[in-house]
């Protein structure tokens, strides 16, 4: 069996980066069913990202082999749709939208319920990072990864999708030296775009939802009336309700581990939900997996949301080994590689360039702390798990990923 040296881990712990925080590692050997190496190991932390290796079980738990865009039910003359959660519908990244053109193909009229009521934060989230990228809104129909995308160019103007083109104030400025921002109201979709005029990107930033918006820019997009009607005036025999697929479930799965999508991470736990419970409820779903599928996790965290935003969520180095096993014993490892960056891919990138294909593994990172948990083949090609937590220190995020990476470099060469 390998071993973790005195020297490694003083190495490690000497790190500038790494001293003034709070660290917790463990490292397992599944083969042998041992542990090479445990420091602070049952001890909670803040996992950051690392969380979303749960709910990506919950995922591939709940979800089949494909997700559902949404429900429907129907009659003569209407259909009736019941959302499910589906983050992908009109994403700017998935091209192909089987229920748009299913839509798009009806001759009845379209009725869209509203069904769920979903907090569009989850617990925790601090509420400054309203217009950031990273927190788009949870939404029982999402609909353009709830997100406008402000194509930003010297020459042109424009937003998908295109109604929040009239809600947006330009203002432009000559010095091509400062950054280029997006900001919006708290209260509305109201934008300014502050451009410099040598612009030439995409900013991506989180409009408000609502049932009806939604019905809005999906009737914008398929040119039908889409009109909302609440569950409670509507019975229906739930033998009657058939579903639209959009697509392979991993082929969200992939995104959401390889860029660290909060909202798809997020939209994952509610569609599990949904599929499990009947219901659209984050809370519920964690309260679920933690008393059945995650009983016998090691210690008893405390779990938020779905992505690792919230500073409220606590688990162990020992917590995350468990779910790392379940996930290859459950799904098979070949398949979790397929879905975790490896090195120099995805949030991988400009690290362990040189273990591309032995190394696959989810970060973590939110100020002043950091995480890294996953699989490494070593030199011996042994298998091991492991996860490195390091919380409340002091440096930069990149100088606390750069000490993770030396340490796990040493590991996997050494064993």
């Amino acid at each position: 069996m390998g071993q973790v040296t005195q020297q490694q881990t003083n190495s490690f712990f000497n790190d500038s980066a790494v001293a003034t925080g709070h660290v917790g590692i463990s490292i397992y050997e599944p083969a042998t069913g041992k542990y090479l190496y445990n420091y602070n190991a049952e001890k909670n932390f803040i996992p950051s990202s690392n969380l979303k290796l749960f709910s990506l079980y919950a995922g591939l738990k709940y979800l089949s082999d494909s997700l559902v865009g949404f429900k429907y039910f129907e009659n003569d003359t209407a259909i009736f749709i019941i959302p499910a959660g589906d983050p992908t519908l009109l994403h700017i990244d998935f091209k192909s939208q089987p229920g748009i053109n299913f839509l798009k193909n009806l001759n009845k009229n379209i009725y869209l319920i509203d069904t769920f009521k979903i907090k569009a934060y989850g617990s925790g989230w601090s509420w400054s990072d309203y217009a950031d990228y990273y927190m788009a809104e949870r939404s029982a129909l999402p609909v353009y990864g709830n997100t406008v995308a402000f194509m930003l160019n010297k020459n042109r103007f424009e937003t998908v999708p295109p109604p929040f083109s009239s809600f947006t104030l330009l203002q432009n400025f000559a010095d091509s030296n400062k950054e280029t921002t997006v900001l919006r109201d708290f209260y509305s979709n109201t934008f300014t775009t502050v451009q410099n005029n040598q612009s030439n990107e995409t900013v991506f930033t989180p409009f408000i939802t609502s049932v009806a918006l939604a019905a809005k820019l999906l009737a914008d997009t398929i040119h039908k009336k889409v009109t909302v009607i609440n569950s409670d005036a509507l019975p229906f025999n739930s033998n009657n309700i058939k579903a639209i697929h959009s697509r392979p479930v991993d082929s969200l799965f992939k995104p959401m581990m390889f860029n660290s999508d909060n909202f798809f991470a997020e939209q994952t736990l509610l569609m599990a939900s949904n599929e499990k419970l009947g219901y659209m409820s984050d809370g519920e779903m964690i309260d679920y997996l933690l008393k059945n599928d995650l009983k016998n996790l090691p210690t008893k965290p405390r779990w938020a949301d779905g992505c690792g935003l919230s500073r409220y969520n606590l688990f162990s180095p020992k917590d995350l080994i468990f779910i790392l096993d379940k996930l290859q014993k459950d799904f098979g490892l070949e398949r979790i590689k397929r879905i975790l960056p490896t090195g120099g891919q995805g949030t991988l990138r400009g690290y362990y360039e040189n273990a591309g294909g032995n190394i696959y593994a989810k970060t973590g990172s939110i100020s002043n702390n950091v995480s890294l948990s996953g699989y490494l083949y070593t030199k011996q090609n042994k298998l091991l798990l492991f996860s490195v937590m390091i919380n409340n220190y002091s440096g930069s995020g990149r100088a606390g990923r750069k000490a993770i990476e030396k340490f796990i470099q040493e590991v996997r060469i050494n064993n």
